[in-house]
């Protein structure tokens, strides 16, 4: 399809008009029109194969909490919003920054489509570790501040535990990534529409299953024996382990910043596209310490299985809407400038949803996709047998308005965000979706352990305790 954008540029002194100057640009490049039963279509199996993986991320969870680690060192529940959340803060940002050059036509020639996705993977490995790292960091001062003290020993299978599994997961799924958007690309689909639900369907599984694994491992080998297992730890000789680990991938960091630097672009994202992932971080380690909270209090049995999907779930569907609408900005406007048809710098809620513009045709389509991927979602885990309480229609019917009201936040959010961010010159693929999926993390654990907070106080007043 040929784009033709025409830039109008007009020069006022006082209220007369004084020159004006025309640009005819004509591209290859452009969005293909798209009707919603077709955004639907493209959307709908990645997102369900999204929601089966953050299922089986939560059976994980729901299985792991009760190992030894997760007792003794509580704090790798607050590492688990902010590690699963690095595929907003990296992956899905990485997704969205290379949807949007693949529909640009800057990842057209092969010389360029290897600089553009080798400098990309360099970068989300500087931002893992480093990310990882401070996650970690935040875990033990979380702990710390409830705790009224730290342990030297757990803080650092703490922090090996983080880099670690930060390396490893934004390494797997950024290669992943890049095999999604090149084929769709050839086959003909909007990688818009499948990068980030499937980044999403496998960053839960992935990051949560390296950490139980990588946290237990380290915690064999942590200095002292506390108890026995299979596996005996040599203790005397290999208390080093878990800091060398941590070492050795810090180490590594400036051979990133050396390859990322080679792209101009992506020279400027390492030096500017700090901020939102960091906040994004905290703002998710928040959530971390809610569910540190309560997920191993009777009252709150299921949020360690239920905690990944919804929030999966609405960081899923809110990263698809801010990587349209980045892309949208890129083919149609330049940044500093929002196109005519999106000129009205604060439309309502109801607005977002009911006007006749491509980006409220695909956030309809999103919304209504949320109670019926959610019931199936439920219907899964209760035949996995996950959760451990019974699927009753008073916590169904909580679980889903508070999924719902978590999903319309986050898009109205993104439409406000992604505008403010695009008048200010800045890129909504780097800086959007962290803040999104972290924001993401934060109401979903919020409002889930509320559900089980209202369903306790509703079934306490029926029984007339």
């Amino acid at each position: 399809m040929v784009v033709t954008h025409l830039a109008l540029e007009l020069r006022f002194q006082g209220k007369k008009l004084r020159g004006f100057s025309c640009r005819l640009t004509r591209s290859a490049h452009g969005l293909l029109p798209e009707s919603s039963w077709m955004v639907a279509a493209q959307i709908l199996l990645p997102y369900l194969m999204s929601g089966l993986g953050m299922v089986g991320a939560g059976i994980v969870m729901d299985e792991v909490q009760h190992w030894e680690v997760f007792e003794e060192i509580s704090e790798v529940f607050i590492l688990v919003p902010a590690l699963v959340g690095l595929k907003g803060n990296l992956e899905m940002t990485l997704a969205s920054r290379l949807s949007t050059a693949a529909n640009t036509g800057q990842m057209d020639g092969a010389q360029q489509q290897w600089r553009m996705v080798l400098c990309n993977l360099a970068l989300t490995q500087v931002q893992a570790t480093v990310v990882g790292f401070l996650a970690a960091v935040a875990a033990v001062g979380l702990g710390g501040l409830t705790r009224g003290r730290v342990d030297i020993i757990q803080a650092s299978v703490l922090c090996a535990s983080s880099v670690t599994t930060a390396f490893i997961a934004a390494l797997s799924l950024g290669l992943v990534m890049v095999a999604v958007i090149i084929g769709s690309r050839k086959v003909g689909i909007n990688p818009d529409n499948v990068a980030t639900p499937i980044a999403a369907s496998l960053g839960d599984l992935i990051t949560l299953s390296v950490l139980a694994g990588v946290s237990n491992l380290f915690f064999c080998y942590r200095g002292r024996r506390s108890y026995i297992t299979s596996i005996e730890p040599l203790t005397e000789d290999t208390w080093y382990l878990p800091p060398a680990v941590c070492g050795f991938f810090l180490l590594l960091i400036p051979v990133w910043v050396m390859i990322a630097r080679r792209s101009p672009p992506i020279s400027e994202v390492l030096k500017s596209g700090w901020q939102p992932v960091i906040l994004a971080m905290s703002i998710s380690s928040i959530g971390g310490l809610i569910l540190d909270k309560t997920v191993s209090n009777p009252n709150f049995e299921g949020m360690a299985v239920f905690t990944p999907v919804i929030n999966g779930v609405g960081g899923n569907l809110v990263a698809i809407q801010a990587s349209r609408m980045s892309t949208y900005l890129h083919c149609w406007s330049v940044p500093g400038a929002l196109p005519f048809i999106m000129s009205d710098n604060c439309p309502g809620p109801f607005a977002n949803l009911c006007s006749s513009d491509v980006n409220s045709k695909s956030a309809r389509v999103l919304i209504l996709l949320v109670v019926p991927g959610h019931l199936l979602f439920l219907y899964t885990i209760h035949l996995l047998q996950g959760g451990h309480n019974a699927m009753t229609p008073i916590f169904i019917v909580f679980y889903l308005c508070a999924a719902q009201l978590q999903v319309g936040i986050l898009l109205y959010v993104a439409t406000l965000m992604v505008r403010w961010l695009w008048r200010r010159g800045l890129d909504p693929d780097n800086f959007s979706i962290p803040y999104l999926t972290a924001l993401g993390d934060l109401l979903g654990t919020g409002f889930l352990a509320l559900s089980f907070r209202l369903i306790m106080m509703v079934s306490s007043t029926g029984s007339g305790v």
